[in-house]
């Protein structure tokens, strides 16, 4: 059964037994002091208001027992996955694969890859590892999502302008319907926030839909 909940650039509507919430690269390299977010020269404070939002996504969804996807950036240790294009650009202190205060930076298995407490997945809950900014690419998110029936997607998450925005227009580009949480996504520069948000609504909602968290929620209440 569709619900449908204020948005913009309009009314979103959509089927919560179709719907799946993405949360992206929740991860401690990005939100906590000593990983890769920090070692590029950001303020990382600044993704915290979006936890509590992400969290409220969660416990909507896994209330009606709804599909969650987490994912994580992170790379083989080998790092055959990480281009040298990727790891050797900028002048940041430390790259991807170096040892830093939380393991090897952006490593599968290390500490700092892993999604921060507040938010980690129960079992049963899918966590897709991607190499790149995209969670579409070099990933089975397709397949999986295309075999669970899933045609919307919620998206949440960090930052909003790079990974967040990449993995939407992703979503779009293979159909589905988008709708990004203003308040459960976050940058380090929320100038690029602020345009993120309205590049993806803009020309009637080029690449989806956003609304607050507390609207994707009362639409499933409602549900």
């Amino acid at each position: 059964m569709k619900v449908i909940l204020d948005a913009k650039p309009c009314a979103f509507s959509f089927d919560p037994a179709t719907t799946a919430l993405i949360v992206i690269d929740m991860q401690r390299d990005f939100l906590e002091p000593g990983g890769f977010g920090a070692a590029l020269g950001n303020d990382v404070s600044l993704l915290a208001p979006a936890i509590a939002p992400c969290r409220a996504l969660l416990d909507a969804f896994r209330a009606n027992g709804l599909t969650i996807i987490h994912t994580r950036e992170a790379h083989r240790p080998d790092l055959g996955d990480c281009p040298p294009a990727k790891r050797l650009r900028g002048d940041a202190r430390l790259r991807i694969g170096d040892a830093g205060p939380m393991g090897r930076i952006l490593v599968i298995g290390e500490p700092g890859v892993e999604i921060i407490p507040e938010l980690a997945p129960l079992p049963g809950e899918r966590v897709v590892d991607k190499p790149g900014k995209g969670a579409f690419h070099a990933t089975g998110l397709d397949e999986m999502l295309r075999a669970s029936g899933i045609r919307s997607l919620i998206f949440a998450g960090v930052t909003t302008e790079v990974c967040v925005q990449t993995s939407m227009r992703e979503a779009n580009d293979r159909g589905y319907e988008c709708l990004l949480a203003e308040d459960a996504t976050e940058s380090y520069f929320p100038a690029f926030k602020a345009a993120t948000l309205a590049m993806v609504t803009a020309q009637g909602g080029i690449v989806g839909w956003s609304a607050p968290t507390r609207a994707v929620v009362g639409a499933l209440r409602c549900g």
